[in-house]
């Protein structure tokens, strides 16, 4: 597994990553939640501390929600139920007391890969809506049988968006899988790509907005 631990503390944070790299996987330290924020991208899962130096853990991981489903464990000192309580309800798919057993914690890593694996059924390569034709693994699109000439990020809109039809995908969603960091990206990027993009399909309704949230493929 790749991951990424977000620890500030830098005696448990090697050694977190010296013995999760001993047994085989690749470990990346973070010290910061801005950290993971910018870079969750591409981690199988992320084991996180809720003192950090600049934000409260709980508060990163709320946002972290916003973007990904990612697996994350919580590793904290704070043991008392109301904190654990809200670190799951927050979002997180475990919580560990420190100091960790490192078979436990690789164990429960485990578990929580293993059920978002389970969870995530491939998207459709082929989406159909009217007339218009998406092919996923072409990425090509055609309209009433002629193909359509976007640009990479438009047919990533197109992709992100098709993969749920009628499913709800955030402003930040979108944000974070297109340029890689919904926190820190040009929201208005986003803007005119969709004005493009609606212009070249020239389907109205095809693409709904759903003000203060996000857009919506089909209905």
């Amino acid at each position: 597994m790749r991951l990424a631990v977000v620890e500030d503390d830098d005696g448990v944070g090697d050694a977190l990553v010296e013995a999760l790299s001993v047994r085989g996987h690749h470990a990346d330290r973070m010290r910061r939640g801005a950290d993971l924020l910018t870079s969750h991208r591409g981690y199988d899962a992320v084991i996180l501390d809720l003192g950090l130096p600049d934000a409260d853990g709980q508060q990163v991981l709320r946002r972290l929600r916003e973007v990904s489903d990612i697996p994350v464990i919580v590793l904290t000192a704070r043991s008392d139920e109301r904190s654990i309580v809200r670190g799951l309800r927050g979002g997180a798919d475990d919580y560990l007391i420190k100091p960790p057993r490192i078979a436990e914690l690789l164990a429960r890593l485990d578990t929580v890969t293993r059920r978002a694996a389970a969870a995530a059924d491939p998207p459709p390569q082929l989406v159909c809506t009217g007339d218009v034709r998406v092919d996923l693994a072409a990425r090509r699109v055609e309209v009433a049988g002629t193909a359509i000439a976007l640009t990479a990020k438009e047919f990533d809109i197109v992709a992100a968006l098709v993969e749920r039809p009628g499913a709800a995908v955030s402003r930040q969603q979108l944000m974070d899988r297109i340029w890689g960091d919904a926190f820190v990206a040009v929201s208005r990027s986003l803007d005119v790509h969709m004005t493009g993009l609606r212009h070249k399909l020239d389907r109205p309704g095809l693409i709904t907005t759903i003000r203060g949230y996000g857009y919506r493929w089909g209905q």
